[in-house]
């Protein structure tokens, strides 16, 4: 460990002569953070100071949420940062204002109210609202993010408060390179970037998607521990389709339809351009782009900067994730996934990005033959029906009169990999249930009720745990619920969802355990890896290593059970371990350009990096920049 005066120090790096720096903190921490080859030297966040120097004071303290105390400024504090007098005189703990602000938290009647009090505390004093997140991660995150976050980016341009990141409007265009050093700080880490285009299952909400970043960074702090002030939510404001938005005198966003075409890909590639030229190595999260811009998007950009698709690339982690801890939950192995019969109903962004990550561990795994027999285990259904062959006849359906009706946009190369060439174009779910006899059905459609009774109690005819993920956000856009899911299985479904369900009462007495299928395991251990690395690229196998990790890590009496991940209170532990794995992986390929010195244990140096929500002493120096 460093000493305290050389935790002092630690910010200096960025200034500091390397001759400095190597006397003032010893090779151990220069080595690791240095790169010769990187634009710009990182301190490491291991080692982040334990005192504050800042270059004002006074009333701008109060109102600067990464900075504030509220009621917890020591008297030595408020008399150096001449704030004496302007709070009330009694110096209250951290836990005294914990009690306060949970007491008043639990006093707002609806979820709606609660995200509104808590995106209020989160705009006044940072420490203490992580500190909450942390302390009630199971409770709130429910809150902050899915299922209330939908309903709040809905109401976003009602509720609006205080402006929280940075929007990037068709009416910036040519201004955007300027734009970025609008933002204070120097140093970003993670950027979480939407165009508001397909949020949730709800669909295109324009700038008031703002609200999903925000959450995302939310828990890239509280469970990642990546350091607040080094996130930074996006919205690009391409206007929006949405007339109901675009008749509303408080909508806040552009009034004009959504770009398209080449206006649209320009737009987005300027903006890449500008941020990462004054931040070349953050990490670029992609959120609720619409099909086909969000693969068109990550296949432009993910092999030049640091960027990942999260609705693509780790929805699909925590589903595989899922499907092998559902594995070993039916006394199989995860060794056992190619002989899984997986039917996805949802052929979008979504739908197409999990099922790749499926194909992807069957053929890691070595026991099929090719990447086309891997797809030969998976039936994907669009809003039509099944991907099938329009020319094939099958004659077990000659009873269904269902008019073939032609797909308005023809299928791309993604979704033909899903064609099934010996079945009958559209056929049903029920239709194509009774036919394959899956054993995993997956929902990715955003359509409340697409799993039918008629399906799930086919689907239980055969398999003694039929595993069904009804993965649609927020939870009333879920393609079933819980409660159907296990009556409609006798109580023998293994069931995980996008939004939380409740454990469901079956009427034997016992309680039908339900699961979070949510990204929110996967992201915040992936954006914790990847910074800790300083990866040049986010690679494929991280996001299979990560749902590797995730799958192992529910105890034989949870997977007995049908728990197939730990709590969300343990989303924190989960990320540790996702990162760790990260970084191994980033080593491992070449692509980490961080340096670790001969020794050092990887998962301890992921560990100490994340940050933890506590009050430091604040120190005033005239000119002196944070």
């Amino acid at each position: 460990m460093l000493s305290a005066s050389k935790h002092l120090l630690a910010k200096t790096i960025v200034h500091t002569p390397s001759q400095l720096i190597n006397r003032a903190l010893g090779n151990r921490l220069y080595s690791y953070y240095y790169n010769p080859n990187s634009h710009h030297e990182f301190s490491d966040p291991r080692h982040d100071k334990t005192v504050h120097v800042m270059h004002s004071r006074g009333v701008n303290v109060l109102h600067d949420p990464l900075l504030s105390k509220g009621t917890a400024f020591s008297i030595a504090e408020r008399e150096r940062l001449s704030i004496r007098g302007l709070v009330p005189p009694r110096c209250q703990a951290m836990e005294k204002q914990l009690l306060r602000v949970k007491r008043n938290l639990d006093a707002c009647e609806s979820p709606l109210s609660k995200f509104v009090f808590l995106a209020a505390l989160h705009d006044r004093n940072e420490t203490l609202y992580y500190k909450l997140l942390m302390e009630h991660l199971e409770e709130l995150a429910g809150i902050i993010y899915t299922p209330t976050v939908g309903l709040a980016s809905q109401m976003s341009h009602s509720i609006y408060r205080r402006s929280r990141g940075m929007y990037f409007s068709s009416q910036d265009r040519g201004q955007m390179s300027a734009m970025v050093y609008n933002w204070p700080h120097d140093k970003v880490d993670v950027i979480v970037v939407t165009d508001g285009s397909r949020v949730l299952g709800l669909g295109d909400l324009g700038a008031n998607g703002m609200q999903i970043p925000i959450g995302k960074l939310s828990l890239y702090v509280a469970a990642g521990g990546i350091r607040p002030r080094a996130v930074l939510p996006v919205v690009l404001d391409v206007g929006t389709n949405n007339q109901q938005l675009l008749n509303d005198p408080l909508y806040l966003g552009m009034s004009h339809p959504r770009l398209e075409g080449e206006e649209y890909y320009s737009f987005v590639d300027e903006w890449v351009t500008a941020i990462t030229s004054r931040w070349p190595d953050t990490l670029i999260q992609f959120e609720d782009f619409k099909y086909p811009h969000a693969y068109n998007l990550l296949s432009k950009y993910q092999k030049r900067i640091t960027c990942f698709n999260d609705d693509i690339q780790s929805t699909s982690s925590i589903t595989l994730a899922g499907i092998l801890a559902s594995l070993k939950s039916r006394g199989l192995s995860q060794e056992d996934l190619a002989n899984e019969t997986i039917i996805c109903v949802g052929a979008g962004s979504a739908g197409v990005g999990v099922c790749e990550g499926i194909i992807d561990c069957m053929v890691a795994q070595g026991r099929v033959k090719s990447r086309e027999e891997a797809y030969s285990r998976i039936y994907m259904l669009d809003q039509y029906g099944l991907l099938g062959n329009p020319t094939t006849i099958d004659d077990d359906d000659q009873i269904d009169k269902t008019v073939y009706r032609p797909r308005e946009t023809p299928l791309d190369d993604r979704q033909h990999c899903y064609v099934k060439h010996d079945l009958r174009d559209q056929m049903s779910l029920e239709q194509l249930v009774k036919k394959v006899k899956p054993t995993v059905l997956l929902g990715l459609t955003g359509i409340r009720g697409v799993f039918s009774e008629k399906a799930i109690r086919e689907m239980s005819k055969h398999h003694a745990k039929p595993v069904i993920f009804p993965l649609s956000n927020p939870d009333t856009h879920a393609e079933c619920t819980a409660e159907e899911a296990f009556k409609w299985t006798d109580g023998r479904a293994i069931f995980a969802s996008g939004s939380p369900f409740k454990d469901v009462l079956l009427p034997n007495g016992k309680l039908g355990k339900t699961n979070q299928c949510n990204n929110s395991y996967s992201f915040p251990g992936l954006g914790l890896g990847i910074t800790v690395s300083r990866a040049s690229i986010v690679t494929q196998n991280m996001f299979l290593e990560t749902a590797r990790t995730i799958a192992d890590m529910a105890t034989p009496e949870q997977l007995k059970e049908g728990i197939l991940f730990p709590g969300v209170s343990q989303l924190r532990e989960v990320a540790l371990n996702v990162g760790t794995k990260v970084c191994e992986v980033a080593f491992e390929e070449g692509v980490a350009t961080a340096v670790l010195e001969k020794g050092e244990i990887l998962s301890e140096v992921v560990r100490n990096s994340a940050y933890q929500p506590e009050y430091v002493p604040l120190v005033y120096h005239p000119g002196h920049y944070i």
